[in-house]
């Protein structure tokens, strides 16, 4: 299990990894292929950062956001429909995975018990991985099934990190109380990085911090 730090960054270290993490996703930034099962992945080569949530959490958004492009990662028009682990390289330091996904209300039960059994193996077996980013909706409830996936996650010994999205609808006193509350479970999970973020890709908000924090996994120049 990584060891997380204690303290927390200074102003001007927090400064200086913002610019690092604009310099990283401003470089090249290329899909390198789609995977619908285990055994298409492609070799484990750079340090993998992979994105997961419920379907329509805004996943493919943000990562738009974080690589300032538009409409690179798609949003699939049939939630639950695709199982396919999409891979990014950036600058040659880094991949991007965009997992399926889950919580599909309409899909079915064979279809979900396979996505879970299928990203359990990814997530457990995958040598390059150092963190997941499990995506959350600040706008609503926690749900049972991200509850599942942070216990998945433990067990898999993947440490995840928690980030909200869509913070630009929730006024402030609400999306501070939503941050208490996710803070609060996520300390009670093993595997969680003990930072949650608060991002959104229509104003920008924390997309800088998230980079910086992504930035600190990738491959030195």
């Amino acid at each position: 299990m990584v060891e997380f730090a204690s303290s927390a960054p200074t102003p001007e270290e927090m400064e200086r990894d913002r610019e690092i993490g604009r310099v990283l996703f401003a470089g090249e930034f290329n899909f390198v292929f789609g995977a619908q099962k285990l055994g298409q992945l492609p070799d484990p080569v750079l340090p993998e950062i992979a994105f997961a949530g419920r379907s329509n959490v805004g996943k493919s958004s943000l990562i738009n956001a974080l690589t300032g492009r538009r409409a690179l990662a798609r949003a699939s028009s049939e939630p639950g429909r695709t199982k396919q682990l999409n891979f990014f390289e950036l600058a040659d330091r880094l991949t991007l995975v965009d997992m399926p996904g889950y919580g599909f209300a309409k899909a079915a039960k064979a279809v979900k018990e396979d996505w879970q059994g299928m990203m359990f193996s990814y997530l457990r077996g995958r040598p390059t991985l150092r963190r997941v980013v499990l995506l959350l909706d600040s706008r609503v409830e926690v749900k049972a099934t991200d509850q599942e996936i942070m216990k998945m996650l433990d067990r898999a010994a993947v440490t995840f990190q928690v980030v909200l999205t869509k913070c630009d609808v929730p006024k402030p006193a609400v999306l501070e109380a939503k941050l208490r509350e996710v803070t609060g479970i996520v300390a009670t999970h093993a595997a969680a990085y003990p930072h949650v973020l608060a991002t959104s890709s229509e104003t920008g908000m924390g997309i800088e911090d998230l980079r910086a924090e992504l930035a600190r996994l990738a491959n030195p120049v």
